[in-house]
């Protein structure tokens, strides 16, 4: 069965970009709340201004589904 389904448009707005970014590579200040992690996941918009800094990826997914964004993963 072949029934055509309309589904809706993804807004470009709503699309953010989650990677992981090395502690090591964010501002001092950053580093200094990191309490010794290596790594986090930040949440960026498309224009590149980051959003959000969280420990792990499927939080940064979580944190941008709650707030009605579209989570992708960027390498």
């Amino acid at each position: 069965m072949h029934t055509p389904i309309e589904l809706p448009k993804l807004d470009d707005e709503r699309i953010v970009y989650v990677r992981q970014v090395n502690v090591s590579d964010l501002p001092a200040e950053v580093q200094n709340q990191a309490g010794g992690v290596k790594q986090l996941y930040a949440v960026h918009r498309a224009d590149g201004e980051r959003l959000a800094l969280v420990k792990d990826r499927q939080l940064a997914f979580i944190l941008a589904r709650q707030n009605d964004l579209a989570p992708v993963t960027v390498h």
